[in-house]
């Protein structure tokens, strides 16, 4: 067993019921208990998405992977850790791991289920939560791994498996008998990977998004057409599935008057705008289902996953860009500009807090 003794651990929190309030808090680095290791977090993605994970937290249970103390928060991450001290049989240190991390320089596991593929954390309080957040891939294994690609893995892996997993959700479904899909926040991630994964299906998809972004996501591949949200009455009112990654009151209630009782399916999937976000009061149409992805997922749709996956791989460099960020200031400047909505959709950002 190693351990950094004498090194100080960082961690970024956030207050769960008022996001703007942030704080970083030291430690020392933890040292493992029996069956426990420590990994040190080398980088995590963060988007969009991440802010969803905020805005329902308490409703999904995104707060409890990672828990803090007096009503703060840790946003969970995806991104690549390395085991630097090991409490555990199984796990060697120098194991790198692939997963759910948090916004911190350090991460500690106690894997329950251990094979050459990965290892499944079997913490406590992350029993109840979804086996997709708690298990780790180990890079040493895993067909998917590339070292030369783990930026793209933490920015757009899990924003692809959900999209992935609402277009095999929308077919299972026959695409609920309609002709367009809409899709709000179109300039996000999840949107986009979702987006190019309906692409081969025959229907029309159609991007929301604000003025300023509908020459750009007009040209990333998978969206047959985009429009600005001031101009939802000017779509043809046919049998329509709606997904809102945007999460914004006015947008989901524009479009629901637009489509009435032709809205055949209207899903909420995220919460980018979650500012504008507001109860599904007095909608004409169907009732918003919540889309959560892992209640979807089989492992069936392991081997599809991972063509679709090198497929949408092949095709960012017509819209996508990945800019490095290291320390505090930089983690607090990303996580703001984020939560404002004004980062880049064209850039990713991967960030490295120790």
């Amino acid at each position: 067993m190693s351990h950094s003794a004498g090194q100080r651990a960082s961690r970024f929190e956030v207050m769960r019921d008022a996001l703007t309030r942030t704080r970083m808090v030291l430690d020392d680095v933890p040292a493992p208990e029996d069956g426990q290791v420590v990994a040190r977090v080398d980088g995590f993605g963060f988007t969009a998405n991440n802010i969803s994970y905020a805005v329902f937290g308490d409703l999904l249970g995104y707060w409890q992977f990672f828990p803090a103390e007096n009503g703060w928060g840790q946003i969970p991450t995806w991104g690549f850790a390395e085991v630097t001290a090991s409490a555990h049989a199984e796990v060697a240190v120098g194991t790198r791991l692939f997963g759910y991390v948090p916004m911190a320089s350090h991460l500690v596991l106690t894997p329950g289920s251990v094979n050459t593929e990965r290892i499944v954390d079997a913490s406590p309080h992350r029993s109840a939560l979804p086996a997709a957040y708690n298990t780790y891939r180990l890079t040493a294994a895993d067909p998917l791994y590339d070292p030369e690609r783990e930026d793209v893995q933490m920015l757009l892996w899990p924003l692809f498996f959900t999209g992935f997993v609402i277009d095999r959700f929308l077919a299972s479904n026959h695409l609920f008998g309609a002709d367009t899909v809409v899709l709000s926040s179109a300039s996000s991630k999840t949107a986009i990977a979702t987006a190019h994964c309906l692409a081969g299906r025959d229907i029309e998809v159609v991007g929301l998004t604000s003025p300023g972004r509908i020459e750009w996501v007009s040209g990333v591949p998978g969206y047959d057409r985009v429009v600005g949200y001031s101009d939802v009455d000017a779509l043809d009112p046919g049998p329509a599935v709606f997904l809102d990654f945007a999460g914004d009151a006015a947008v989901r209630s524009a479009v629901h008057h637009r489509f009435g009782h032709s809205l055949t399916h209207s899903a909420t999937i995220g919460g980018t705008h979650w500012e504008q976000g507001g109860p599904a009061e007095d909608l004409p149409g169907p009732t918003p289902e919540f889309f959560f992805a892992p209640d979807h997922w089989g492992p069936d749709a392991e081997v599809p996953l991972a063509s679709a996956w090198t497929s949408f791989v092949a095709h960012l460099g017509d819209w996508f860009t990945i800019e490095h960020r290291s320390g505090a200031d930089a983690v607090e400047a990303t996580y703001r500009a984020t939560l404002a909505g004004e980062a880049d959709p064209s850039v990713g950002t991967v960030v490295r807090l120790a």
